[in-house]
């Protein structure tokens, strides 16, 4: 009677055993999930400044990356932020352009060249992409638009920061250009240059006036927001 209830018990904790080490199995070899979807923005425009722009959006993540440089120098993508609800505009006016697939923007016109213009969809395996110089259609009016907005905003974003590290008098003037685009409502998202704008509100190494204009700005972005 001892011997049967042993057995029993240690066949019951063999099960256990077995069941325990099959779910670890289990979740060791699960596949993760498929990557989200990845814009790509680019233009190129010799003889302008800048000739080249470049932004990388996800779909699924609030971390982008962008270049923005004349194109004979040495190329080097730098991280940024999306936000999702920008994120998700971006990616709707993709679909509703069908993801680029077969699609031809350009109006065809003899027009004033304005740098070609790259929007690249890429999911998995499938990519399409179209290029342009100048589309009257409206999804892509309003994608051109925010993605040559990010790359002003992160043009102010590094004039600002390289300003406030060597050249401490020319911060106002900076101000002043991103507070012009910010009055055109060109800035997709200002709201990610607050910190920068509340350090140099903060610091009195700065001069008063640049001081005060950081101050007014933040207030202002942080109202509209």
């Amino acid at each position: 009677m001892r011997l049967r209830k042993t057995m029993k018990t240690s066949l019951s904790r063999l099960c256990l055993l077995l069941g325990a080490t099959c779910l670890i199995g289990s979740t060791v070899i699960a596949a993760p999930g498929p990557a989200g979807a990845k814009l790509t923005f680019r233009r190129v425009f010799k003889g302008s400044s800048p000739e080249l722009i470049e932004l990388n959006i996800r779909e699924d993540s609030d971390v982008a990356s962008y270049e923005i440089r004349q194109l004979d120098e040495d190329a080097g993508a730098s991280p940024f932020q999306v936000g999702a609800a920008l994120r998700a505009k971006i990616f709707d006016l993709a679909a509703q352009l069908h993801h680029f697939q077969g699609l031809d923007l350009d109006v065809h016109r003899k027009i004033a060249y304005l740098g070609e213009k790259t929007f690249r969809w890429e999911s998995g395996s499938e990519a399409h992409e179209t290029k342009f110089n100048y589309t009257l259609n409206p999804s892509a009016t309003q994608l051109l638009q925010i993605c040559e907005g990010l790359a002003r905003q992160q043009e102010h974003a590094d004039l600002i920061a390289r300003r406030m590290r060597y050249d401490r008098l020319g911060v106002n003037d900076a101000l002043l250009q991103f507070e012009s685009d910010l009055n055109r409502s060109l800035l997709p998202e200002p709201q990610r240059l607050l910190p920068m704008l509340d350090q140099i509100a903060g610091d009195p190494k700065f001069v008063d006036i640049a001081r005060q204009r950081a101050r007014s700005l933040a207030e202002r972005i942080r109202h509209q927001s």
